[in-house]
């Protein structure tokens, strides 16, 4: 008996984000892809970012995730964008950082640093978002990203959770002369790429109308007009 496919219609939860990025071949292949494109510097981030991109585009599709690294240039470009929309929300609570560092000023480091937080959190949320139809406009829009965080609800710090472990297991990588992080690394972001997808989708056929939550708290994409 075949392994049942974890999908976005998948409930959310420990096991089934951690193995989605492992589920078969095909995905361990594009795991590995990604790790060795970590050996080139810069390039080689953004393109695992629109990598992660291009992946749940094509659930949100009601395609499977991969393969995902066909089109180079595509994910280079949607690298580039959801990297400057991370600068774009990061730079304030950054400035502030710095600024109450150079100045010594306790007040102005708190204030950046929760500046920084807030911008970390909604991260997911309009990147999920963006991977739907590739808006722009989903990134750049700060009142818009900041209420996807809302309409994610409790579900929304369920995969933040997830994410945050994740992210530490991904830290084992770092044994064995840290080769084992390029591919351990990849998995955590696919690992989190999967989980806010689930929170964002009710299901994976785009032709069925969306709700604002179905029974495991997930809230479906909805578009601006």
């Amino acid at each position: 008996m075949s392994q049942q496919r974890i999908t976005l219609a998948t409930p959310l939860s420990l096991r089934s984000s951690f193995s989605f990025p492992l589920q078969d071949a095909q995905a361990r292949r594009e795991v590995l892809i990604g790790a060795m494109w970590l050996l080139v510097p810069v390039l080689g981030w953004l393109l695992n970012m629109g990598h992660r991109i291009q992946m749940v585009h094509n659930m949100h599709a009601g395609r499977p995730a991969w393969p995902a690294w066909e089109n180079p240039r595509a994910l280079m470009w949607h690298g580039a964008v959801t990297f400057t929309g991370m600068a774009f929300y990061g730079a304030p609570g950054l400035s502030l950082m710095l600024a109450g560092l150079w100045l010594d000023v306790d007040a102005l480091l708190v204030a950046g640093v929760l500046l920084w937080l807030g911008a970390v959190i909604a991260i997911p949320g309009y990147m999920t978002h963006y991977c739907k139809a590739f808006d722009p406009a989903e990134i750049f829009n700060p009142l818009r990203a900041l209420r996807r965080v809302f309409e994610g609800g409790r579900a929304y710090w369920h995969a933040w959770s997830i994410a945050l472990c994740a992210m530490a297991l991904s830290l084992l990588g770092l044994l064995g002369l840290g080769v084992g992080f390029l591919a351990s690394s990849v998995w955590f972001w696919q690992v989190a790429g999967f989980s806010f997808a689930t929170v964002f989708t009710v299901q994976l056929d785009p032709a069925e109308p969306t709700s604002p939550a179905d029974g495991h708290g997930r809230v479906g994409l909805q578009h601006d007009r």
